[in-house]
């Protein structure tokens, strides 16, 4: 319901909805201007769905609202007087619907540039792990969309790589740099990122009802069980994790690191088909081969 009532689309469909229903309500059964107050809820969600639209359409449908209000309600008086004043009181509602909408969105997007910012911070830490976060936020979008994920999920999506690694800050940097083997301690403490980065993350509201929080804990877990932090299994793997796992190891495997060299995108493939029903989803294993097969796959350098 949250995903829904978040989509313009809804209340682009609500609009037209509402506005059939009046008219049909004032021409069989209710023949006053008692029912304003739908034409009004009307307005309103023509301007939160059709924020983002042309003015000139956004008054184009206010006027046509006011029109139905005024010649669908027989016993309604027109005259020039009142039309032109319907008009602007419509025009108003309809205008604070859209400043309404347009600062709702402004927040999102300081949202979206403060998580990006705090991504390439951690990604700063390690020369060799430059653009991984959005390396990965991309990708993981770009399958989300392939497999026809809604818009606020592409969205939940994208912030959740973006900060799928933000636990790594509480990690001693001589660790994450580590060119050598780890130690087994030293691998526990890498293993402890995701459970960091949730505990750092986890009392943002936005994230609370949303896959954020799922990405940033269950990324590494893997298909068959054997992941952490949990061992979860299969479909128990929120599907927004088992994404950004798939696009985290690409990454990973056609990157250069501190401890190992990239990889031919041939034995990437391989590594990909290799491990479907292992480490990662076979059908999101799909998805993103033929996502890289047909070269439509763009990260940063």
């Amino acid at each position: 319901m949250n995903t829904l009532l978040r989509n313009p689309m809804f209340y682009r469909i609500s609009f037209f909805i509402l506005l059939v229903f009046n008219i049909l309500i004032n021409s069989t059964l209710i023949h006053n201007d008692i029912t304003y107050v739908f034409y009004i809820l009307a307005t309103v969600f023509l301007g939160v769905g059709f924020y983002n639209k042309s003015p000139f359409l956004l008054i184009f449908l206010t006027f046509l609202v006011v029109l139905c209000r005024c010649f669908f309600i027989p016993n309604f008086t027109i005259d020039f007087i009142m039309l032109p004043f319907h008009l602007i009181t419509y025009l108003i509602i309809m205008g604070l619907s859209v400043g309404f909408m347009q600062f709702v969105q402004k927040v999102k997007q300081n949202q979206q540039d403060l998580t990006r910012a705090l991504a390439k911070a951690l990604d700063t830490r390690d020369t060799h792990t430059l653009y991984h976060s959005e390396n990965v936020a991309n990708f993981s979008v770009q399958i989300a969309k392939k497999m026809n994920l809604s818009e606020q999920k592409c969205r939940e999506i994208q912030i959740g790589a973006l900060l799928h690694d933000i636990g790594k800050i509480g990690i001693a940097e001589h660790v994450l740099s580590k060119p050598g083997k780890l130690t087994s301690d030293e691998y526990e403490l890498i293993k402890s990122h995701p459970k960091i980065g949730h505990d750092i993350i986890k009392h943002v509201n936005n994230f609370q009802d949303s896959g954020v929080l799922d990405i940033v804990l269950y990324h590494h877990e893997k298909f068959d069980g054997t992941g952490y932090p949990n061992g979860l299994k299969g479909e128990n793997i929120p599907l927004e994790a088992r994404i950004v796992a798939v696009a985290d190891a690409y990454d990973a495997m056609v990157s250069k690191r501190i401890y190992k060299n990239e990889m031919d995108y041939a034995s990437v493939r391989q590594e990909l088909i290799n491990n479907k029903g292992k480490q990662f989803d076979p059908e999101i294993v799909d998805v993103f081969l033929s996502l890289l097969d047909q070269g439509a796959l763009r990260g940063n350098v």
